[in-house]
């Protein structure tokens, strides 16, 4: 596959567009710690961040941690500007949204990043005109790999897999799942390594670099 087959286009964002410095992480995670008087290894902190284990709701109870408890404290610990500020985007997402632009067509995001944090990222690293509808995963919206946010992200694009061609780009689980199961093709981005994450993700495209989505030119 490459994009300038699609007639539209959909991306996560952490972990697949953009990431955030470790020290940044490695901070959060000490604060929660400190909230829940519970401290996190660095793999522990990893594996959550990046959410090797699968969904983090069950990562979390095997690390024996209540998530009712985990997430209101790390989002009290989640400054959006510090993220913002240390928070790059990947070289080869900046070389696929080029091409994205050159291809034509809808582009969307579809995040678990909360929309308080998602948008200074987006403000920073100047992305926020690149895309044409961002869905930050909500209880209301659903989340991956539920296909309800990319369907809500499909219909502010206005576009239909029946008829349009689409896919989305992940670097997890819960991506590839949530692409599948709203009718689209799925792009993996292995970021981590197969041996870090611990598996292998499946997915109608597995790549290292995005821009090896561009096919010939």
């Amino acid at each position: 596959m490459v994009v300038a087959d699609y007639d539209f286009h959909l991306f996560d964002l952490d972990g697949t567009l953009v990431d955030a410095e470790w020290s940044y992480t490695r901070g959060v995670f000490d604060r929660v710690g400190d909230r829940l008087g519970r401290p996190f290894s660095d793999r522990e902190a990893y594996v959550l961040w990046h959410g090797l284990g699968g969904a983090r709701g069950d990562t979390l109870r095997e690390f024996g941690v209540d998530p009712d408890a985990f997430w209101p404290a790390f989002h009290a610990e989640e400054d959006p500007v510090a993220r913002a500020e240390a928070t790059y985007l990947h070289d080869d997402a900046a070389r696929l949204l080029d091409r994205v632009d050159d291809a034509g067509g809808p582009t969307g995001l579809v995040t678990h990043c909360q929309r308080f944090l998602a948008e200074p990222v987006l403000d920073r690293l100047d992305l926020g005109d690149r895309f044409d509808a961002v869905v930050c995963c909500t209880d209301e919206t659903g989340w991956k790999p539920d296909p309800d946010p990319i369907e809500l992200a499909m219909a502010d694009l206005g576009v239909d897999p029946r008829s349009d061609r689409g896919y989305y780009v992940g670097d997890g689980e819960s991506d590839v799942g949530a692409a599948w199961n709203a009718g689209l093709d799925a792009v993996h981005v292995e970021r981590v390594g197969h041996e870090d994450r611990g598996r292998c993700v499946l997915g109608d495209r597995r790549v290292s670099r995005l821009d090896e989505l561009f096919g010939p030119t």
